[in-house]
């Protein structure tokens, strides 16, 4: 369970990591609608167009390809961690890439 206290002053945090979820197809239903609700504010926000998940690959600077390398590492490590007797979700999955490769 995620503390609530992760996303205090880092408003863009929960974003990237439903990036990942959407990445992975675990993005849940009630999550997508708020995001494509929250879309057209994004838009504004950022002078970016599209869909929210183009608007955070545009801000972040992410290469076309990385909705298919986040793919492939949650492949990964899922079975890693399916090899060590464990279960990696899809939420700790998102918190352990976005706190290694996108934020500073």
């Amino acid at each position: 369970m995620t503390k609530p206290s992760r996303y205090r002053d880092k408003p863009l945090l929960k974003l990237l990591e439903c990036y990942v979820l959407w990445a992975i197809g675990q993005l849940s239903e009630a999550d997508s609608d708020i995001l494509q609700g929250m879309t057209p504010k994004l838009r504004s926000i950022y002078g970016v167009e599209g869909d929210w998940h183009q608007i955070i690959t545009s801000i972040m600077e992410l290469p076309p390809d990385m909705p298919i390398m986040i793919r492939e590492l949650w492949a990964k490590n899922a079975e890693i961690a399916r090899k060590n007797g464990a279960v990696l979700t899809p939420q700790e999955f998102s918190e352990m890439f976005v706190d290694s490769n996108l934020t500073r």
